[in-house]
């Protein structure tokens, strides 16, 4: 008995006649097929980052067009970024209780990115698109640079002139 595990003339000849037919389909396969094949996205897809609002002019309307599809992707992206942290502390929540100390940091990191969102999204409803963000933005950092930041009341002499 030796090492080889193909004893019988059949199981040779039968692995033999296998190899011959399989050969050059693998062959094939690996050589012609797989290399010419494009790149298929499942999932995960990565788009080019276009420009934002900012950098289009007035009258650019396939810039603008762009820089929407682009908000409307990044508001996707961190809307599910946001239901991923709060699903996580829940989790905890449900996993940890009694004791929820431990989900503390979970806490926080999820207050302080919904927090976030609603800096950059809330208030603009389903429809908002980029042109209405950039406004928000503006209007945020007019009001920051007027009465300091938002949340800490207006400065006296602000309200009076």
């Amino acid at each position: 008995m030796g090492d080889n595990p193909l004893r019988s003339p059949i199981d040779r000849f039968t692995n033999a006649f296998v190899s011959f037919i399989e050969a050059p389909v693998i062959w094939f396969r690996e050589k012609v097929v797989e290399p010419n094949r494009p790149t298929t996205y499942w999932y995960h897809q990565k788009f080019r980052r276009v420009p934002t609002i900012d950098e289009c002019y007035t009258d650019d309307i396939v810039c603008y067009t762009e820089a929407n599809l682009q908000y409307k992707r990044d508001r996707m992206v961190e809307s599910e970024i946001v239901n991923i942290l709060r699903q996580r502390y829940e989790d905890c929540i449900l996993y940890e209780s009694p004791n929820i100390e431990k989900c503390r940091p979970l806490h926080e990191q999820y207050l302080k990115e919904s927090e976030n969102w609603f800096i950059k999204y809330g208030d603009l409803g389903a429809y908002g698109d980029v042109k209405a963000a950039f406004m928000k933005q503006k209007h945020r950092m007019v009001w920051e640079r007027r009465h300091g930041p938002v949340g800490t009341g207006m400065r006296e002499n602000a309200a009076q002139g």
